[in-house]
């Protein structure tokens, strides 16, 4: 054990108490010296010099402190030891006995039992065995305690350190007392439940049942409030009546904002403003300027690649809920036995095969926000009643759980498919139809809205241009012409994709022009009209269905058919890869 310098002055009333105590039974004087040779006790002509330093005259305390050794000076002033103290041969006393106080390998202090007079030194000579068994086990007495008091400041120590530990931790940390009133609470812990926290605060805590994340969830009730919150509660085995549990939390909302950042399927970069300056598009900017104020359900339709998320994203940024969260799920690129748990989550043990510590579902981390369903004609009918039960009651129940979760969150849906139609073939549910459908918005293809084009070859050209370190100088007239004349059947997500493949195309003047496009892009917009309109009357029309299936054959052919090629041709037909399988299958 390791001594703390001055300890001795920290129990000075008990060592003044033993001095005396043993003064009255030797009948001689004492006094008590700490490791810094400052008087601590003393008795008779000691007494009124407590508290003094006597490190220029406590020569053999100072040669006791050194050797851990006792002493008996029976002609103080006269023997070898007192050589060099400054009452050399001038000392008034006439016996000593210095005993060392030791805690554990240190001295902490010195007993000096002093004989005054002559009849004292007798006294002690008479018998000096039993002078010396009362001195040590005094000495012992003063060591036990001395080392009771350090244990009794390393405590304290510790607690002000972890104190110290506590406050700074980032999760909050509730210590309960009896019934469960709070011992102690940190900052973060009052941050999380935005309220004050003293000893008389009872809080009831009980366990949901559900795990997630590591964490076990549980819900506190103070002062008739409702809390949730994601951790772990300890039972604390000692000193139940002062300290009974720990908890160690974090609200649901932390958790739900951290998982979000890891999850997020909405990069700042994709999600940027409508452009274009054609009639269609400043309708559609008008039109979600309008309903971006309302709670109300939306309906996006339009071909696929149109930009039915960046609608989505658009309407969150104008909403009031732009400080909330925009999660966006695509219905029809997640397998049907996966879906459920993506949309409501889980929690721990919930299905084989599961993430053995639960998951929130993109519902419930949507709270407050917004949820995008992409692709919303492709959910399965198992789960599109269990969307519409979430629409009616705006209330989630994770698989596996019982607990019930309110939620706040806008709808938003897409779909590139004619729901009617399938609503007819009994592939979608009509009541959630019309629950969707409240307001509908519909996003022309490209082909219709040509005056778009420029704008967003201009706006993808600079984008990416900066992602690969290059600098554009233009985009010739030539080239732009080509572009407006293409058909872009795969709309703007085609578009994006010939875009970057003539930036990387790009030589180092900086210039976009006919060398850089796509082959397939010149090809066909060097035979294709500019409008519409201006085919010729009577030419023939091709069937949506073979042109779709003879382009998909025109892209394998280009990029190969094994499972690279139809990921790059999928990426250039602008459909995802589990469509592509669709229309292949």
């Amino acid at each position: 054990m390791t001594a703390v310098p001055g300890i001795l002055q920290e129990i000075q009333d008990t060592v003044e108490a033993y001095a005396r105590i043993m003064a009255k039974v030797a009948q001689v004087e004492v006094e008590v010296v700490d490791d810094r040779l400052f008087r601590i006790a003393g008795t008779g002509i000691y007494a009124g010099h407590v508290n003094e330093d006597m490190s220029s005259e406590g020569y053999v305390y100072r040669h006791v402190l050194r050797t851990g050794s006792m002493e008996i000076i029976h002609a103080p002033g006269k023997e070898e030891i007192c050589r060099g103290c400054p009452k050399q041969n001038v000392c008034r006393e006439e016996i000593e006995i210095s005993m060392p106080i030791r805690l554990g390998e240190k001295s902490i202090g010195v007993i000096g039992l002093i004989g005054s007079s002559r009849e004292q030194k007798e006294r002690i000579l008479s018998d000096e065995s039993m002078y010396l068994e009362l001195l040590w086990q005094i000495a012992d007495f003063i060591s036990a305690k001395a080392a009771e008091a350090t244990e009794l400041r390393r405590r304290k120590a510790l607690l002000e350190t972890l104190d110290r530990v506590i406050s700074h931790v980032e999760k909050g940390i509730l210590i309960f007392g009896k019934e469960d009133r709070v011992a102690s609470a940190n900052e973060a812990a009052r941050k999380e439940l935005s309220m004050e926290l003293s000893e008389e605060t009872r809080i009831e805590v009980s366990p949901t049942g559900d795990s997630i994340n590591h964490q076990n969830e549980y819900r506190l009730w103070i002062d008739g409030r409702e809390y949730l919150v994601m951790g772990h509660l300890y039972d604390l085995d000692r000193d139940p009546e002062r300290y009974s549990r720990v908890l160690i939390f974090e609200s649901s909302r932390a958790v739900q904002e951290r998982y979000y950042e890891i999850t997020n399927t909405v990069p700042p970069e994709g999600a940027f403003d409508m452009i274009g300056s054609s009639p269609q598009t400043r309708h559609l900017q008008e039109e979600i300027r309008k309903v971006a104020k309302s709670t109300s359900t939306v309906l996006i339709t339009g071909e696929s690649g149109t930009g039915k998320e960046i609608v989505a994203s658009a309407i969150w940024k104008a909403s009031d809920r732009r400080d909330g969260r925009f999660v966006a799920i695509n219905c029809g690129a997640i397998p049907e036995p996966l879906l459920e748990s993506e949309l409501f989550g889980y929690v721990k043990g919930a299905f084989t095969g599961a993430d053995p510590n639960g998951r929130m579902g993109k519902f419930e981390l949507a709270n407050k926000g917004v949820i995008f369903l992409d692709e919303i004609g492709d959910m399965p009918l198992y789960l599109q009643v269990k969307l519409l039960r979430v629409l009616q009651e705006r209330k989630i129940i994770r698989i596996g759980s019982n607990q019930v979760i309110p939620i706040d969150v806008r709808i938003i849906a897409a779909t590139n498919k004619d729901l009617r139609e399938m609503i007819e073939k009994k592939q979608f549910r009509e009541d959630l139809y019309y629950r969707l459908n409240v307001i509908p918005l519909k996003i022309a293809p490209l082909r219709e809205r040509r005056e778009d084009i420029r704008d967003l070859v201009l706006y993808f050209a600079g984008r990416y241009a900066g992602r690969f370190g290059k600098k554009l100088s233009s985009v010739t007239e030539d080239a732009l012409e080509c572009m407006c004349r293409y058909p872009w059947y795969g709309n703007v997500r085609e578009l994006e994709n010939s875009v970057e493949f003539m930036v990387n195309m790009m030589e180092e003047d900086g210039i976009l022009d006919r060398r850089t496009l796509p082959d397939h892009l010149l090809k066909t917009s060097g035979g294709a009209p500019a409008r519409a309109e201006e085919a010729r009357p009577g030419e023939g029309i091709c069937r949506l269905k073979e042109l779709e299936e003879r382009e998909i054959e025109k892209a394998l052919k280009l990029f190969g058919d094994d499972t690279e090629g139809k990921k790059q041709a999928a990426k250039a037909l602008g459909i995802s890869l589990a469509t592509l399988y669709r229309k292949l299958g």
